[in-house]
């Protein structure tokens, strides 16, 4: 099993579309057996879900994330958990002792915000739900 994690600073980067990097754990046995941080190279939306499978990569722990985004990810077969924030390290852990807080019906409609696209990390509208 391969679990990614949209990555900034040791923590859950909180918009998946916009994240610069990911970061990489390799499962076996039911523990973390290798890890490496990977950079998107300015890839967006959609596109990161062929990026993950290139890497194949099979689930992802993320903040916010939007519905074309979800599809993407379904269609590549690849399982996610979204709504989630803190450290990345201590989610994985989460996810192996099957503990990790999620939400299923995690989603970012920042994108129809009035005054145009923002981070997801920075709220301050409160109009918009990105996985908090």
């Amino acid at each position: 099993m391969k679990v990614a994690v949209t990555y900034e600073n040791g923590q859950i980067f909180q918009h998946f579309g916009h994240t610069e990097q990911f970061k990489v754990y390799e499962i076996a046995d039911g523990a973390i057996a290798g890890e490496q941080v990977v950079d998107t190279n300015g890839s967006g939306h959609g596109a990161l879900a062929g990026f993950l499978l290139e890497h194949g990569v099979d689930t992802l722990i993320c903040g916010g994330i939007g519905g074309g985004a979800q599809m993407a990810l379904a269609e590549a077969g690849i399982r996610l958990y979204g709504g989630v924030s803190g450290e990345a390290d201590a989610a994985v852990q989460a996810l192996l002792e099957g503990r990790l807080s999620f939400d299923p019906d995690v989603h970012c409609d920042h994108h129809s915000h009035e005054g145009g696209e923002h981070s997801c990390g920075n709220h301050g509208c409160g109009s918009h739900s990105c996985g908090h």
